[in-house]
C-alpha cells in the first residue's frame, strides 16, 4: 500500500514571491509601506472595486464590515450555517444575532427562499457566503435585501476569482471580504480584505484597522474604537505576487476539479461538487458527499480510513448552528437547517490544490472507493 501522505491542502508558492518578500525585509520597512498599497490597489482592480482594504485575516475583513454598517445588539443578521465558523462569530462580536436559513441543496449556499422567510422587523442585514468558490445567487438575495431595505455582505473568502454573469464575487453587495490563509487561492500567510465601492465604508475600515487613526490624524491621536488589523509588509509583497499568478492558480485547480470529476465518475452513491452554468467557479476545496442511504458514523468511518492511508481529508463544513458553543448561547439545535444537517453529516473534503498529482488524484479515488465498499458489504 503506498503510505506516502497527500496533504489535504497546499498553497502555490513561485519564485518571485520569495523575491518580493525579501526586498521587504531588505528595505527594512516591514510595516504601514508601500506595499500594503500596491496589494490594495491590485485587488481592488481584479475585483471591479474602488476601495480594497488589506487586513490580518478574513476574519478581521468580515467584523471591521459589520461594525461599519452600525450593527449591534438589538439586530438580527440572516447568514448561513454551512460555512467557516467566522461568518456567525463576527455577527456575535458586535453582540448581534445570527439568524441561520437553510442552504441550496445544490450549490450549498445560502437559499433565497429560505433567506426571505427568516427576514423580521430586527432583520439588518444579510450575509451570504461563496460557498466552496461556488457564487451565490447574488441577483435573488440583491433583490430581497432592496425590497427590504437591509444591508447585503458578500463573504467571498473562498472564491477569489469565481464571478457570476461576469461581475467577480466579493463585488456584490455593500461590501464584500477575502481570506488569504494558505489553503486559498492566492495566500499572504494570514490576511483578508474588505472590497467596497462605498467611500464611507473605506474611511470607516481604515480607520478601525489601524487602532481608529483618520487619514490625517497624528500617529497618537485616535479617533475612534479601533483594532491592531493591519497586514505586514511581507504579507502584502506575498499577496502582488501571488495576485500575478491568480488566472494560472484558477485554471489549474479548474483542471484538478476536472480530474477528479473524471476518476470519480461512476462511484456508485457519490455526489460531487456541482459547478456553476452562469459564471466561473473558482475552486477552493473539492467536496464530495456520500448517499442517505449513509450515516454520519459510516462518513465518519470513511475520514478515519483515509487518514490511516495517509489521505488528508476533512468534514467541510459541520453545521455552525450545532457548534457546542452556538448551541449554549443561542439555543440552535437538531432541525433548525434540516438540509444543512444532512449534507453535514455526508461530507468528505478531498486532497486539492493546482499542483496535485494525477496519480494521487487516482490514488484518493480507489482508496475512496475501496472504503466505499466495505461500508456496503458491512465489512
Amino acid at each position: 500500500m503506498n503510505s506516502r501522505p497527500i496533504p489535504l491542502a497546499n498553497c502555490d508558492l513561485y519564485p518571485d514571491d520569495i523575491e518580493a518578500v525579501a526586498d521587504v525585509l531588505a528595505s527594512n520597512r516591514l510595516a504601514i509601506g508601500p506595499w500594503t498599497t500596491r496589494f490594495e490597489e491590485a485587488l481592488a482592480d481584479y475585483v471591479g472595486v474602488r476601495h480594497a482594504v488589506a487586513v490580518n485575516s478574513g476574519t478581521s475583513a468580515l467584523h471591521l464590515v459589520i461594525r461599519s454598517l452600525g450593527i449591534g445588539p438589538g439586530d438580527e443578521v440572516i447568514t448561513t450555517p454551512f460555512s467557516f465558523i467566522a461568518s456567525t462569530n463576527c455577527i456575535l462580536f458586535e453582540g448581534a444575532t445570527p439568524v441561520f436559513a437553510d442552504i441550496d441543496p445544490e450549490t450549498l449556499c445560502i437559499d433565497p427562499a429560505a433567506v426571505e422567510r427568516a427576514i423580521g422587523p430586527r432583520t439588518k442585514a444579510i450575509l451570504a457566503v461563496d460557498v466552496f468558490g461556488h457564487p451565490a445567487d447574488w441577483p435573488a438575495l440583491e433583490a430581497i435585501a432592496e425590497q427590504h431595505g437591509i444591508d447585503l455582505i458578500d463573504d467571498s473568502a473562498e472564491a477569489l476569482g469565481s464571478d457570476l454573469a461576469g461581475q467577480r464575487c466579493g463585488s456584490f453587495g455593500r461590501a464584500g471580504i477575502l481570506g488569504f490563509y494558505p489553503n486559498k487561492q492566492i495566500t499572504t500567510g494570514e490576511g483578508g480584505a474588505v472590497l467596497t465601492d462605498d467611500d464611507e465604508m473605506d474611511a470607516l475600515c481604515r480607520s478601525m484597522a489601524n487602532q481608529g487613526r483618520s487619514s490625517d490624524s497624528r500617529w497618537l491621536q485616535h479617533i475612534r474604537l479601533g483594532f491592531n488589523y493591519r497586514i505586514d509588509e511581507m504579507s502584502a509583497a506575498l499577496g502582488v505576487s501571488q495576485l500575478g499568478h491568480i488566472e494560472e492558480i484558477v485554471e489549474a485547480r479548474a483542471a484538478a476539479a476536472s480530474l477528479y470529476r473524471e476518476t470519480l465518475a461512476g462511484i456508485d452513491g457519490l455526489t460531487l461538487p456541482p459547478e456553476t452554468s452562469e459564471g466561473r467557479m473558482s475552486w477552493f476545496v473539492y467536496v464530495v458527499r456520500i448517499g442517505d442511504r449513509h450515516s454520519k458514523a459510516v462518513r465518519d468511518r470513511i475520514l478515519a480510513g483515509l487518514r490511516d492511508r495517509g489521505i488528508g481529508c476533512g468534514d467541510y463544513f459541520q453545521p455552525i448552528h450545532l457548534q457546542p458553543f452556538l448551541r449554549q448561547s443561542l439555543g440552535t439545535g437538531p432541525g433548525l437547517c434540516p438540509i444543512c444537517e444532512r449534507i453535514g453529516e455526508r461530507t468528505i473534503a478531498l486532497p486539492f490544490y493546482a499542483g496535485i498529482l494525477p496519480t494521487d488524484v487516482e490514488r484518493v479515488a480507489e482508496d475512496l472507493r475501496d472504503l466505499l465498499d466495505e461500508m456496503d458489504s458491512g465489512a
